[in-house]
C-alpha cells in the first residue's frame, strides 16, 4: 500500500494479472472437502462435501441403510434438491447422539452449511427453504412431583 500525501488516504498497489486471477479463483480447502456442522435436539452431524458423482455415506453406511424411514431420507436430501445438486457432490456424514429424526435434522443442517461454504450463491435458495435455520426446540425437562414434563399424577379426592 502507498499513502497519498495530499489527502492522507491509502491507495492499493496495482496487482499483476496472475495475482488477481488467483484471488478470483475459488480456493480449494485443505484436504479437498468443504465442512458443515449441523445440530438438532441432542444430535450432532459433521458433514464433508466435495464435487463428485452423488455418493452419500452416513457413518460408513449408505443413506438407505442408515435412515430407514422415507421422511428422514427426504430431510437429508432436501438441501441438495433446493440447489439442484443431487448428483453433483460426494457427501460424507458422521452423526452422533439423539434419535433417528434428530440425526436426520442435524445432517440436513450440516449439508446446507457445507453447501453454503462451497458456494455463496447457494445461500438464497437454502435460506428460502429454511435449510440454514437451526431448529432450537429441545425436550422439556421432567419436573419433580410429576410423572413427566407436563403430565401430572392422577388426582384422588379421597
Amino acid at each position: 500500500m502507498t499513502e497519498d500525501k495530499t489527502e492522507g488516504t491509502k491507495v492499493l498497489d496495482v496487482d499483476t494479472e496472475a495475482q488477481a486471477k488467483q484471488r478470483i479463483e475459488k480456493k480449494e480447502p485443505k484436504g479437498g472437502y468443504w465442512w458443515g456442522t449441523g445440530r438438532r435436539k441432542s444430535s450432532v452431524a459433521r458433514v464433508r462435501i466435495k464435487p463428485g458423482d452423488g455418493k452419500l455415506v452416513v457413518n460408513k453406511r449408505q443413506l438407505k441403510d442408515f435412515f430407514n424411514r422415507p421422511q428422514d431420507r427426504e430431510a437429508v436430501l432436501s438441501p441438495l434438491k433446493a440447489v439442484d445438486a443431487e448428483k453433483s457432490f460426494d457427501i460424507f456424514i458422521n452423526v452422533r447422539g439423539g434419535g433417528v429424526t434428530g440425526q436426520s435434522g442435524a445432517a440436513r443442517l450440516g449439508i446446507a452449511r457445507a453447501l453454503r461454504n462451497y458456494d455463496q450463491n447457494f445461500m438464497q435458495p437454502l435460506r428460502d427453504g429454511g435449510h440454514l435455520t437451526r431448529d432450537s426446540r429441545m425436550v422439556e425437562r421432567k419436573k419433580p412431583g410429576q410423572s413427566g414434563a407436563r403430565k401430572k399424577f392422577q388426582f384422588s379426592k379421597r
